[in-house]
C-alpha cells in the first residue's frame, strides 16, 4: 500500500484526486488550509482505512514541515505528493496592472507566489528528502495551469507562479530521477468545481464553455484521472512531462 499526501484536498480537484487514489488502494493524507469541515467531508468519502487529516497554511515553511511530519506519522510514510493547493484567480485576487494600487499589487504577488510556488517547492523538498533517506522510490505531481502558457492578465502572479511550478517540476525531474523519484505536472484549463460555479452560472458561463471545441469545461474527475495515471508505477517514464488538460481550448506549439 502506498501513502499519498494531497494538498488542498477539501474540495474540487484535490477531493476528486484523494477519492480516486483511495479507490486505487492508497492511504491518503487529506490536507486543508482552513476549511476543516469540508476536509472532513472528503475524508468520509475515501475508500479503505488508514487515512488522515492534516491542516495548515503551507505558505509558512514551518507549517509545511509540520504537515509533512504529521502525514508521515499518521500513515507511516509518504510515497506520493500531489501539490494541488493554490490560490486561483478571482475577484478577491485580481491585480490588473492598470487597475490596482502598488500596495495591492505587491501583496497579491507575494501571496500567490508564496502559496502557488514556494509552498510546493518546500513540500517537494521535504518529501523528496524523506524518500531519499528511506531509499524508496516515489512520485511528485504538481497541479499547474493552462494560464502558465496563455497568460493571466487579471492575475499575472498566478500565471507566473504556475509557469514557475511547471519549470520547477522539470528541474526536480532531472534532480530526483537518480533517486528513483518521478516528477510530473498537469496543466488544467477551466474546471467545473464548486469554487468556479458562480462563473459558470453567470453571464460569462457560455463564453467559458465555448473556449473548448467540445463546448464544455473540464471536470475535477478528469484531472484526478490524469493524476491517478501519473502517480502509477507505470508512469515513471512520464517524469518531466507537463500534461495539458484543457479540451483543446489552448494549444501549445
Amino acid at each position: 500500500m502506498r501513502c499519498t499526501l494531497v494538498t488542498g484536498a477539501s474540495r474540487g480537484i484535490g477531493r476528486a484526486t484523494a477519492i480516486a487514489l483511495s479507490e486505487r488502494g492508497d492511504r491518503v493524507a487529506v490536507h486543508y488550509g482552513a476549511d476543516s469541515a469540508s476536509a472532513e467531508e472528503t475524508l468520509a468519502q475515501l475508500h479503505g482505512q488508514g487515512h488522515v487529516l492534516v491542516g495548515g497554511d503551507l505558505s509558512d515553511p514551518e507549517t509545511a514541515r509540520r504537515v509533512v511530519e504529521e502525514a508521515e506519522a499518521g500513515m507511516g510514510q509518504i510515497d506520493i505528493l500531489v501539490n494541488n493547493a493554490g490560490i486561483a484567480p478571482g475577484e478577491a485576487t485580481s491585480h490588473r496592472v492598470d487597475e490596482v494600487d502598488y500596495e495591492t499589487w505587491q501583496q497579491r504577488w507575494r501571496r500567490m507566489i508564496d502559496v502557488d510556488l514556494s509552498a510546493p517547492a518546500n513540500l517537494t523538498y521535504l518529501v523528496a528528502r524523506s524518500l531519499i533517506a528511506r531509499g524508496a522510490q516515489g512520485v511528485v505531481v504538481n497541479v499547474g495551469s493552462r494560464g502558465a502558457f496563455r497568460g493571466e492578465p487579471d492575475a499575472p502572479a498566478y500565471g507566473a507562479a504556475k509557469a514557475g511550478l511547471h519549470a520547477f517540476g522539470q528541474s526536480m525531474a532531472l534532480a530526483l530521477a537518480p533517486h528513483g523519484i518521478a516528477v510530473a505536472s498537469v496543466a488544467p484549463g477551466f474546471v467545473d468545481t464548486e469554487r468556479q460555479q458562480p462563473k459558470l452560472d453567470g453571464e460569462n458561463g457560455d463564453g467559458l464553455r465555448a473556449q473548448s471545441p467540445f463546448g464544455r469545461v473540464g471536470t475535477a474527475d478528469e484531472v484526478a484521472a490524469a493524476i491517478l495515471y501519473l502517480t502509477s508505477p507505470e508512469a515513471q517514464w512520464a517524469s518531466g512531462a507537463i500534461l495539458d488538460l484543457n479540451g483543446a481550448s489552448h494549444l501549445r506549439t
